[in-house]
């Protein structure tokens, strides 16, 4: 039998169900998305969840703050209380700094303002590294006027008896402050929101649930090893989140495109809980370009309204429909165009001969042998231009966020500039130390010590070095940040493995520049915002290098942000060089390979490479030990990195081959900066 209260919960809960309201029945808020949503239906048609697409990820968390802090506001005037829903994650931090900003910049007090986190790993301290308590505090909490009674995150230290009578408490205090105005949520690569894992039912409250096992690997990272991550968490229901009188649900970066789509253009399903969603009046997705990549309007915008048909996109339209009818891009006909929704394409640009001519040329032309241009006294008549020809050699500086990113996805590239004469330096940014398993950490330093007592060479430092590693590793506590002894012993394990490399691809020991970026220096999964400290070291050896080619990492895909961070300091080292006389003719390129790769119509050079050389890449990339078998951080992807590297090339020349291009063992695939383009 239920008592009264719980009768008066369960009417209340199927209220929110039904109307997605609250039972003080006050507005929603302004939801600026659905005021524009006509305009652009007939594009958007395949959507069943609103979503707003922004060129960058910090503009959405702008969004996002300024719509909080409106209703902040706005709830102060009226004397009475604004209830936020909140995440964790990397995806909310933009907005949780802008609101801090808002606070201490524009005085936006939080004094009225109470919040509900939807989860906490269990069991979980709340003073541990990867505890949602400390991390609401680090990037919210400890900087705003929010009284600390107002804060409410799901407990971890629950005696697990004591946890269903907890979370039916989590529901009612939620109830009492008058229900969630606004929910914000991010999404797992399983569709999750909050820890609400597949099979998650609509109706679901707060509870203890068991993480899956694709969600436990893609937080690894935090916990230093998949074995470390708890097996369960406390989280807010399906259900309760679905009673927020608002929700705004950020996704950033490549690896959240499919499951965006699949959210926001699928059935709804329990298997992709996020689904759910579609049921929620006031529901708007917030998205950067590259999570929007999957969605209709962005893959096929042909299919859902009249475009401008740049050359970018007609070559991925033309390569589409080569690639979904199964012909290589010189056999396409007008039938095909008409029958597969390119009949504006042909009607604005010819037959599709013309059309196909055009694209097949393009593809074409990008590949090359020659990466860094061909001499003089090689050149053929109707040679194609290389990369400004009148140069050569060529100083070429490769940047490499973690010391073996070059090896993976520009080893072949590396072999060829080397072996065709360039003056080739690689730039390792940062150290990559927290990425070596104990283990190996603790063979190293017993073989030091083994060494240096052999050939009696400072033996006693040394005993004292390997004392202090093998006692801190062998009591080290998971997730536990090494010493600084211990960073420092991984860092020159990773050096070590970057050095033998590159020297597979015939970089010199004196051309290699370990930069030790001051961003990545904190022995946690979690950085420092790059600073000036970081631009600056970079600056200065560009124009030590004054290099005619610089290549860096575009695959933004990285899901720990290191890759984002490092491309982003050398954009803006650029900027800084940008009236140094060798910045005019120095170009820059970014590559693809440790985690996602370029499409063909994005490449602007393609660089085959030999099945010699496919080898001689493999033997780089197996130099870096610590990496192989399995990687401490792997990300989604659970293939070995080399194997990652190798099938996406090998994928690049098949699709070049299908196309009618020439059939080569693999490709790596290259995009050309542009100034104009600005910061990524």
């Amino acid at each position: 039998m239920m008592d009264n209260e719980d009768k008066t919960i369960n009417m209340i809960h199927q209220d929110f169900q039904s109307t997605g309201t609250n039972e003080m029945n006050q507005p929603a808020p302004t939801n600026r998305a659905t005021l524009n949503y006509s305009e652009d239906s007939y594009n958007t048609r395949h959507e069943k969840i609103h979503c707003s697409v922004f060129e960058h990820a910090d503009e959405a968390s702008r969004s996002v703050a300024a719509e909080i802090a409106e209703l902040v506001r706005s709830r102060t005037e009226q004397g009475q209380q604004c209830v936020l829903g909140l995440a964790t994650g990397s995806t909310p931090v933009g907005v949780y700094s802008e609101l801090v900003r808002l606070h201490q910049e524009e005085g936006l007090s939080f004094a009225n303002v109470v919040t509900f986190n939807l989860d906490e790993y269990y069991p979980m301290q709340p003073n541990e590294l990867q505890s949602y308590v400390r991390f609401m505090h680090e990037h919210l909490f400890d900087h705003l006027d929010i009284p600390s009674e107002n804060i409410h995150i799901p407990d971890g230290t629950v005696a697990i008896e004591d946890v269903a009578e907890y979370c039916e408490q989590y529901e009612k205090r939620i109830l009492d402050a008058g229900g969630i105005d606004i929910q914000l949520l991010g999404i797992g690569r399983t569709g999750h929101i909050g820890f609400n894992e597949p099979g998650s039912e609509i109706n679901a409250r707060t509870r203890l649930i068991t993480l899956d096992r694709v969600t436990r690997i893609d937080a690894a990272s935090d916990f230093f090893g998949a074995e470390n991550v708890p097996r369960r968490a406390i989280t807010m229901g399906v259900g309760t989140i679905m009673n927020a009188r608002r929700i705004l649900l950020l996704a950033f970066g490549e690896g959240k495109s499919t499951i965006i789509a699949r959210t926001v253009e699928g059935e709804m399903t329990p298997a992709i809980p996020a689904t759910y969603l579609q049921n929620h009046q006031n529901v708007e997705f917030l998205l950067d370009e590259a999570s929007s990549a999957g969605l209709t309007r962005t893959k096929f915008p042909w299919l859902v309204g009249p475009v401008k048909w740049t050359d970018e996109l007609i070559r991925r339209a033309v390569i589409s429909l080569a690639e979904k009818v199964g012909k290589s891009i010189l056999k396409l006909t007008d039938a095909d165009y008409n029958e597969e929704g390119l009949q504006e394409l042909l009607a604005e640009h010819g037959s599709a001969y013309e059309i196909n001519l055009k694209v097949f040329r393009h593809l074409q032309s990008t590949i090359t042998g020659w990466p860094g241009g061909k001499p003089d006294e090689i050149k053929q008549p109707g040679d194609r231009p290389g990369n400004r020809d009148s140069i050569f050699p060529k100083r070429v500086i490769a940047f490499s966020p973690h010391p073996d990113d070059d090896v993976i996805s520009m080893g072949g590239t590396l072999i060829r500039l080397c072996d065709q004469g360039h003056e080739v330096h690689i730039a390792y940014q940062t150290s990559g130390n927290i990425a070596v398993f104990d283990d190996d950490a603790l063979r190293y330093a017993e073989f030091v010590s083994d060494f240096c007592h052999e050939f009696d060479a400072g033996a006693d430092k040394v005993v004292q070095l390997e004392n202090h590693i093998d006692e801190f590793l062998r009591n080290k506590q998971p997730g536990q940040i090494d010493s600084n002894t211990v960073q420092r012993l991984k860092g020159l394990i990773r050096k070590g493995e970057a050095r033998a490399g590159a020297r597979c691809c015939g970089v010199p020991e004196d051309r290699l520049h370990f930069m030790n970026l001051p961003f990545y220096e904190t022995g946690r999964v979690k950085k420092k915002p790059l600073g000036e400290d970081d631009i600056q070291k970079t600056v200065e050896l560009l124009r030590e290098i004054q290099p005619h080619q610089i290549y860096a990492a575009g695959d933004l895909s990285d899901p720990h942000g290191t890759h984002r961070t490092c491309l982003t300091a050398i954009l803006k080292a650029c900027e800084v060089c940008e009236d140094d006389e060798w910045m005019q003719t120095c170009d820059i390129w970014l590559y693809r390979g440790a985690w996602q790769e370029w499409a063909p119509h994005e490449i602007e050079m393609s660089v085959p490479l030999s099945p010699m050389e496919v080898d001689r890449k493999r033997i780089a990339i197996f130099k870096h030990e610590s990496q192989k078998d399995r990687a401490l951080f792997p990300g989604p992807d659970m293939r070995e990195f080399w194997q990652r590297a190798e099938v996406r090339n090998a994928d690049t020349a098949r699709r070049f081959d299908a196309l009618g291009l020439a059939e080569y063992q693999a490709i790596e695939g290259f995009v050309q900066w542009k100034r104009e383009e600005g910061l990524i």
